[in-house]
């Protein structure tokens, strides 16, 4: 097999894990305002594909990722038209147009316009006079044909829908807590156009929504000032080129000819949508208090090593290490728990942090805060570069170095996207560390959504790796060696090569050899090659991958051995977790270790990142069974297949078949009770 037909083509195995996303809002097993947040997320991942790598795409591959995107966004606008609607209309819940009001909600509508969108809507004329308006990235706008009433000339005038109001206003009066009816701002806007245009005569509008690009790239290494920079690229983002316009059906052909012209877009940069522009403002409608409508809500529990809140954390850790997983186990009780307890004890005298993405109303952002105040030795590095989250790691770090923080932006050239906390506490005649060391982001709404991992440790032989770590990203050392963690972009690619290639000489020899990885994605070349000759030396290899892979497993003399499973359903799968046999007869005897780090290039080369391994016996049997409930999961399990495709699983016995976040949820429901 050639070189090239080894690896599948990154943009479009994206494509299919996004077609994975929208089976959920396909499937009526899963609850109705469930269904209609699926659809958003996939029209949200999407959105932030065409930011971010459609503006580098050749024409040639763009055109191909079109052809298979195109019947995607048929089946979401159907799923929308035809299923969602009809489900909701059955639940008395009713998404109106204009036409369908009674009097009373149109007059009811009529005052809501009057009294709020009137005043803010900008009417932009484009003439000789008037130069084409600029569209903000993600708008949606009206396109206006319009002439003088004692004239033929034909205008255009654009006006854009204002942002900061729900996109659907209810308009029944909410008389009946169990019936809603909704009708579109944009519904509304265009229904009373007139007003807007007083005196002009309207021949047609044509709603429509731009995607800019966003993704600016520049050499680091000669800059001075790494905020300055950053600052300047999220100004100069708005002004990226536009790489998609999407309109309504039916559109009046000079409308779109002139849009296209303004915007200096080719004919496959155009989206013509036979449904909603943006499916994520049904906000208000999957917001209604209709608890059978949607997932049983959960509720994290505390980890069993952390259910008593009295207890000294830094005792627990002490006694051994605690393994923790999101959302099953509360982020607060563990996570917020750790930082909160090294603020308020008078014997830590430091913490050191790592932010990748946090919400600007973090609990953690106020807690370091004080410990700095406190006269703690604060040091946190926060990631100036997490795409889309700039601006508001900007604010987090002046927030933090306004209260006396050290803030460090990193190493230049690379993104620090591994997920640690240290804190240095007096005992005795010693200092002791400890630490976090974690999969996901210290983000206390993502914890509740995504899966992710942590442990914590005082072992010895740990912590003082991540001691070395953190003097790498603040200061200058060049230090290349770990005891335990592997560290990219240093020794990690090295270290998981080197165990991918001792499990083929395992295999060889007949020894039990298997390797087990849960990623997000699969892309680096090397490691995909290696994984290819540790199939054919016979290994057993399991692969679970929610997002894209660039490995074609069940390819005969090539990787028969390489099975890849993704999971998708109410949590994103995030964690990730690596697992080697190592000749150990007993499976959960192996080695385990999770981390930062996918299997990705820009992982292992270009971001720094952090694994650990995980040596307790009951951790490891924990993280077994976590692997095999996904890699058996036959209610929101999918097979991929070698040439890109995947296959959802069929349920076996739909009564009894429930998935890994439902087994999970009970499973920790049951460590509560006991």
């Amino acid at each position: 097999m050639a070189e090239k037909e080894l690896f599948l083509n990154r943009d479009l195995s994206w494509l299919e894990f996004n077609a994975r996303v929208l089976d959920e809002a396909l499937d009526e097993r899963t609850p109705l305002f469930e269904r209609i947040k699926f659809l958003g997320i996939f029209q949200s991942n999407l959105d932030e594909y065409f930011m971010k790598r459609m503006g580098s795409l050749y024409s040639h591959a763009r055109l191909r990722f079109r052809e298979r995107l195109l019947p995607l966004l048929e089946m979401q606008h159907d799923c929308y038209n035809h299923q969602l609607l009809t489900a909701l209309k059955k639940e008395s819940i009713e998404l109106c147009n204009w036409k369908d009001l009674s009097d009373e909600e149109k007059i009811r509508a009529g005052q809501y316009y009057q009294s709020n969108i009137f005043p803010v809507l900008t009417p932009l004329a484009v003439d000789s006079g008037h130069p084409f308006p600029f569209l903000s990235n993600l708008s949606i706008s009206l396109g206006v044909l319009l002439k003088h009433t004692d004239g033929e000339e034909e205008l255009f005038a654009r006006v854009k829908i204002p942002a900061h109001f729900a996109r659907w206003v209810r308009v029944d009066g909410k008389r009946d807590a169990k019936k809603a009816r909704f009708i579109s701002i944009i519904d509304i806007i265009v229904a009373h156009l007139d007003t807007l245009f007083y005196g002009m005569e309207i021949l047609d509008i044509l709603p429509f929504r731009v995607t800019r690009n966003t993704s600016i790239e520049r050499d680091e290494e000669d800059i001075e000032d790494l905020l300055e920079l950053i600052t300047e690229e999220i100004k100069e983002r708005r002004f990226g080129d536009v790489v998609r316009l999407e309109h309504t059906r039916k559109p009046n052909q000079r409308i779109l000819e002139f849009l296209k012209e303004e915007l200096h877009l080719d004919e496959d940069q155009i989206y013509e949508v036979n449904g909603l522009l943006e499916y994520t403002t049904l906000k208000p409608i999957w917001e209604l208090a209709r608890p059978e409508l949607k997932f049983e809500p959960w509720i994290p529990v505390a980890p069993p090593a952390l259910s008593d809140p009295e207890r000294d954390i830094f005792q627990v850790i002490k006694q051994h290490d605690i393994l923790v997983h999101h959302p099953y186990e509360s982020f607060t009780a563990s996570v917020e728990r750790f930082v909160r307890s090294a603020v308020d004890d008078p014997k830590v005298i430091a913490i050191k942090m790592t932010l990748y993405r946090v919400g600007a109303d973090s609990p953690l952002i106020p807690l370091l805060a004080r410990a700095a105040e406190l006269g703690k030795n604060v040091v946190c590095l926060v990631e100036l570069k997490a795409r889309f989250d700039e601006e508001k790691n900007i604010l987090v770090a002046q927030t933090l170095e306004e209260a006396g923080v050290h803030v460090v932006y990193g190493v230049i050239g690379l993104k620090t996207h591994c997920k640690l906390t240290l804190v240095i506490r007096q005992e005795g005649d010693e200092m002791r560390s400890y630490a976090h060391i974690g999969t996901g982001n210290y983000h206390s709404v993502t914890a509740r959504l995504y899966t992710d991992l942590g442990l914590f440790t005082c072992k010895r032989d740990i912590v003082d790796d991540v001691v070395n770590l953190f003097h790498y990203l603040t200061g200058r050392s060049t230090k290349k060696d770990y005891r335990k963690l592997l560290v990219a972009p240093v020794t990690m690619k090295d270290h998981f090569l080197k165990k991918i290639a001792r499990e083929a000489a395992h295999a060889k020899k007949g020894l039990p050899a298997r390797i087990i990885a849960k990623v997000n994605s699969l892309e680096d070349r090397d490691i995909t090659h290696a994984l290819y000759e540790a199939s054919q030396a016979g290994v057993k290899i399991d692969l679970i991958i929610r997002g894209f892979c660039c490995l074609r497993p069940g390819v005969k003399d090539l990787s028969e051995n390489v099975k890849v499973v993704s999971v998708i359903g109410r949590f994103l799968e995030h964690s990730r977790i690596y697992y080697f046999q190592n000749g150990e007869k007993d499976e959960e005897k192996g080695e385990f270790l999770i981390g930062s780090a996918d299997w990705m290039q820009r992982n292992l080369a270009a971001r720094v990142e952090a694994v650990t391994p995980i040596e307790e016996p009951a951790h490891k049997e924990r993280l077994f069974e976590f692997l095999n409930i996904l890699i058996d999961d036959h209610r929101q399990g999918w097979d991929m297949h070698g040439d890109g495709s995947y296959t959802r699983r069929k349920v076996k016995n739909a009564k009894k078949e429930i998935g890994t976040h439902a087994i999970l949820m009970q499973k920790a429901r049951n460590r509560v009770a006991y």
